[in-house]
């Protein structure tokens, strides 16, 4: 499976993507949101993980413009933790909403493993039988 992550924290799009490699995935990345809307059309990946604070393009217009072409499913890994801010994301089209717990390193493990985790659950989520 195919993985593009975006965020313009390069360390942070780094473990992400560290996490996600080990797990299997192959892994793209996007710093801005204009290049992970040019990256999920010229790469398909199977899933995104996505930043809400982006340069050019914000997360949110991201994951609409996205969701208004496919359906590939979308992980939100922000640090915006209000409760509009998860509620919009979700309207936005996103699959889920992942809070950053502080600036500081010791949260990234769990929430990478998080991603890794909500990954692998994509397939049966997105597969479905169709309806006759």
């Amino acid at each position: 499976m195919k993985a593009l992550v975006v965020d313009d924290d390069l360390a942070l799009a780094d473990v992400v993507s560290f996490t996600l490699r080990r797990a299997g995935y192959e892994v793209i990345v996007a710093h801005d949101g204009q290049m992970a809307l040019d990256r999920w059309q010229s790469e398909q990946p199977d899933f995104i993980v996505l930043d809400l604070n982006l340069p050019k393009l914000s997360g949110l217009e991201v994951c609409q413009r996205i969701r208004a072409e496919a359906d590939t499913p979308i992980l939100i890994l922000s640090v915006r933790d209000d409760d509009d801010d998860v509620v919009n994301g979700l309207k936005a089209g996103a699959d889920d909403y992942i809070v950053k717990r502080s600036a500081r390193a010791s949260w990234w493990p769990a929430s990478t493993r998080s991603c890794a985790e909500l990954a692998s659950a994509v397939p049966s989520r997105t597969s479905s039988v169709p309806v006759r």
